[in-house]
């Protein structure tokens, strides 16, 4: 068994909390999961264990926030998601998963810079109102960096927080979509044999853990205040990117 190995016990137990926390609301923090769980295993068989336990979590995060979601913002990212995943799924064998990381994370983290930056000090930046064939191309990035790592937080987070959604708006905009593609992802798991008796084992162990840690993010979530939400998300995103960057250089 794979968690019979007390590294790769310790290292799941990470991943999964950090996309507990991502998939309760605190957006971007998924994209942390991956990599976690890949110090101790090979990437590919982090990403099997940790799909099933996305979509676990996903139906959790999309009941407790079933009633708080953006459809326009959804109905332009997930179209542009689905043809990421594709590009995702058909290039799986040419990416370089360590400069992608990198890349991701070098954006992910100025833009946490930036946007702490503009809104230093209580100050109120204009919600962004860029049109949706813009969000199709950031769900086109969202859908491909998911497929390869289950990496598709900042993307999302990129187009959606300058929109400055209420918070329990944007943690179910955020449940919604990736619910949706991450059932999507499913087919090319498949046909990948990815799906081993060992990782369903693994999976199924840690989905207590999952349903617990995003049980505990929607609770902390809906009591927050909204400008102290976007502020953890921005500092989320400085460390997220720093995280990103440091893996693509070891």
């Amino acid at each position: 068994m794979l968690l019979a190995d007390p590294v790769v016990l310790a290292a799941c137990v990470a991943g999964v909390i950090l996309v507990g926390m991502a998939k309760g609301g605190f957006s971007g923090l998924g994209a942390l999961g991956t990599p976690v769980v890949a110090l101790a295993l090979p990437p590919s068989i982090a990403a099997a264990i940790l799909l099933p336990i996305l979509i676990v979590q996903d139906v959790v995060s999309v009941w407790a926030f079933r009633h708080s979601w953006d459809k326009w913002i959804v109905g332009w990212m997930l179209p542009g998601a689905v043809l990421g995943i594709a590009i995702g799924w058909a290039m799986a064998a040419m990416i370089d998963e360590k400069a992608l990381m990198g890349v991701l994370g070098s954006i992910t983290l100025l833009f946490g810079v930036y946007r702490l930056w503009i809104e230093r000090g209580g100050r109120v930046a204009a919600a962004s109102t860029s049109p949706g064939w813009v969000g199709a191309l950031f769900g086109m990035a969202t859908g491909f960096t998911s497929q390869v790592a289950h990496a598709g937080g900042p993307p999302f987070q990129m187009w959606v927080t300058p929109r400055k959604l209420p918070h329990l708006s944007y943690a179910g905009t955020n449940a919604i979509l990736f619910a949706a593609i991450n059932w999507f992802k499913v087919p090319s798991y498949l046909a990948l044999g990815a799906f081993t008796h060992d990782v369903l084992i693994a999976a199924a162990l840690l989905v207590p853990l999952a349903i617990a840690t995003t049980l505990l993010s929607v609770r902390i979530v809906k009591v927050l205040k909204p400008e102290k939400f976007y502020v953890i998300i921005y500092l989320l995103m400085v460390l997220l990117g720093a995280r990103l960057i440091y893996a693509a250089v070891v």
